[in-house]
């Protein structure tokens, strides 16, 4: 199953942002930037899905009843919208780790192997399988999606710090000085915001963190699970996704937090040689698009050893 974190009010994306919240933004041929998550998800077979909302819930909810109606093909499947407030207990999302904290009553109900935990403000294409599979070889109780960027670029990101078989040693929010790869000086590993789960490491993980006053991922609950349990990063460039074209940019991925950065990635999918191009069949954004299974893309020799 897996919780889309979809609440954010987008401030430095004002004057966007203003009458739609961040992951409603519209992206060209008429998708909204959420779409990309959900697509992503649905297309790895992962169709149990909350979506958490918060600024401005009303238009997702619409949307998601209008796009994303999952069920008519199967009734164990669902998009699922939870607004901030409407749990049992009525209380208002605090942080990315608090609003999943609020929905732990759904994750007893499903009982699921593994929990996916993804923004839903970036724009990209991933096989979470892949992810998945990584996560199990590597007996990791959590694992978090990366991605290798140059070493002067890594203070725009949350970064990830590795010991060579991948085990995150420590998380840097924004450093001014990121600490380099271990095998590549001149690139830093940053976090993509997409996180899986052991699910009982990530029930006792929120519940110790709520107990602290504690509510996001990135500053709270995952630094403090690396001090006791096992926290592995995940290489986006390792994954491989059908029907990519030959001029698009291998394993795009753009976080679209900025005016700057959503005007550039309108014009990445634009054009006649996108650099990310929004017409993929074998791996389609609207679900409605294709009556077919999409296509196990999952390489023969995925995950390296565990050390």
């Amino acid at each position: 199953m897996a919780f889309v974190l979809a609440g954010g009010e987008g401030t430095r994306l004002r004057p966007f942002t203003r009458e739609l919240p961040k992951p409603a933004l519209p992206m060209a041929g008429g998708w909204r930037i959420i779409d990309f998550v959900l697509s992503n998800l649905y297309n790895s077979r992962i169709r149990q899905i909350f979506v958490l909302l918060q600024y401005k819930p009303d238009i997702l909810v619409n949307h998601l009843k209008r796009q994303w109606n999952i069920s008519i093909l199967h009734a164990g499947d669902f998009v699922e919208p939870v607004v901030s407030g409407s749990s049992t207990a009525g209380r208002v999302f605090k942080g990315t780790a608090h609003a999943v904290y609020e929905c732990l009553e759904r994750l007893d109900a499903l009982d699921p192997q593994l929990v996916a935990v993804f923004a839903a403000d970036h724009l990209y294409r991933m096989d979470v399988r892949q992810m998945a599979a990584f996560h199990m070889a590597m007996r990791a109780d959590a694992t978090v999606a990366t991605l290798p960027v140059a070493l002067e670029s890594g203070s725009e990101f949350g970064v990830v710090c590795t010991d060579r078989n991948a085990r995150i040693l420590e998380f840097q929010e924004k450093p001014a000085r990121p600490v380099p790869m271990p095998h590549d000086p001149r690139r830093a590993l940053i976090s993509m915001g997409n996180y899986l789960f052991k699910p009982e490491i990530l029930y006792a993980a929120l519940q110790a963190a709520v107990a602290r006053g504690e509510y996001d991922f990135g500053r709270h609950v995952l630094p403090q699970m690396i001090k006791s349990h096992r926290v592995c990063a995940y290489d986006f460039t390792h994954n491989a996704v059908p029907g990519v074209l030959t001029q698009e940019q291998p394993c795009y991925w753009r976080d679209v937090g900025t005016v700057e950065a959503y005007l550039a990635a309108q014009r990445d999918l634009s054009g006649p040689s996108p650099r990310f191009s929004i017409d993929n069949p074998a791996w389609p954004i609207d679900w409605h698009r294709t009556q077919q299974e999409p296509a196990d893309s999952r390489p023969k020799h995925l995950a390296r050893p565990v050390a």
